[in-house]
């Protein structure tokens, strides 16, 4: 008999983190059965590059959830909100500024130098901007073609992200800055890096409390899988690319922790903290109060 639940939409990039987190939620679409209580909902997987989902985001705003970098969400903040559980944030690490010879950041403007960039609207794109205090010369490409376009020469220096920030030594190239670590020397916090949204208008179609009740779905979800962290690593490992089951499984670590179950306060002020500074800076619009959707029962701070 077919389940009668309705089915949500969610969107994540497809890289091991993600498909460590939501394993469990299942995909209706494929015939995967939950591996937890999903409560009232169905969920379907929809994979795509952080940048598409960045632009479909702004464009369409028709994804139930959807991963998203944190530079989109004050364009966004009208018809999504982000949830506690969830997020990815560099704790003092985060995606690498590379280059094939040794360079400062200021070399990147004073030279003039061709930054390779995973995708405009990506927060590895904005972070730089704050770093250097102006926009670097720029190429967007697909994150994955990154490492290569600064090996041959394509481009000057490059914004890795994903596994590339454990793997771009391999093509001998050179770390110039890593920004998660500058932003804590910066500021002492956490960097944001993706969000996890949610879709307004859920509440109106399925009832007072609905995202509440998805945000701690999801936070089971991430629950299942660090509890069961050997099954659920060898299980994205499938979405690794050139990495080994080690790497992945550390580059797991680094992005699903504590603060991946909840912001936390930290996380929270983070996050106010990027957007603002980067709004003061005339990059973005003012996203006002950051609105984060907790569980039914917690206020997003477990973390602290």
């Amino acid at each position: 008999m077919q389940d009668p639940r309705p089915v949500l939409t969610i969107a994540h990039s497809p890289d091991p983190d993600d498909a460590f987190m939501w394993r469990a939620l299942g995909d209706a679409a494929a015939g995967a059965e939950p591996l937890i209580d999903t409560g009232r909902f169905l969920f379907r997987v929809e994979p795509a590059d952080i940048e598409t989902l960045n632009a479909r985001a702004i464009d369409r705003g028709d994804l139930d959830l959807s991963a998203v970098s944190y530079h989109v969400y004050p364009h966004i903040r009208g018809s999504y909100a982000i949830t506690a559980a969830g997020s990815s944030m560099g704790e003092g690490y985060g995606p690498k500024l590379v280059a094939r010879e040794a360079i400062t950041p200021a070399d990147i403007l004073s030279r003039g130098l061709l930054v390779a960039r995973p995708g405009r609207l990506t927060t590895a794109s904005l972070t730089p901007r704050l770093l250097l205090g102006a926009e670097p010369r720029a190429v967007d490409m697909p994150f994955d073609d990154v490492i290569n376009a600064v090996a041959t020469g394509a481009a000057d220096a490059g914004l890795v992200i994903h596994e590339g920030q454990l793997t771009y030594p391999d093509a001998g190239l050179t770390l110039v800055e890593d920004l998660g670590a500058w932003w804590k020397r910066e500021t002492g916090l956490p960097l944001p890096l993706g969000a996890n949204v949610v879709r307004r208008g859920l509440e109106d179609e399925h009832g007072p409390g609905t995202l509440a009740e998805i945000a701690g779905t999801l936070r089971r979800s991430i629950e299942h899988a660090m509890e069961r962290i050997d099954e659920g690593v060898a299980a994205a490992h499938a979405c690794a690319r050139g990495v080994t089951l080690e790497q992945t499984r550390e580059f797991v670590g680094m992005y699903v922790n504590a603060r991946t179950l909840d912001l936390g306060r930290d996380g929270r002020r983070g996050v106010q903290r990027l957007l603002g500074r980067a709004a003061e800076a005339g990059l973005l619009p003012d996203p006002g109060e950051v609105d984060i959707i907790a569980p039914a029962g917690s206020d997003g701070t477990d973390s602290e």
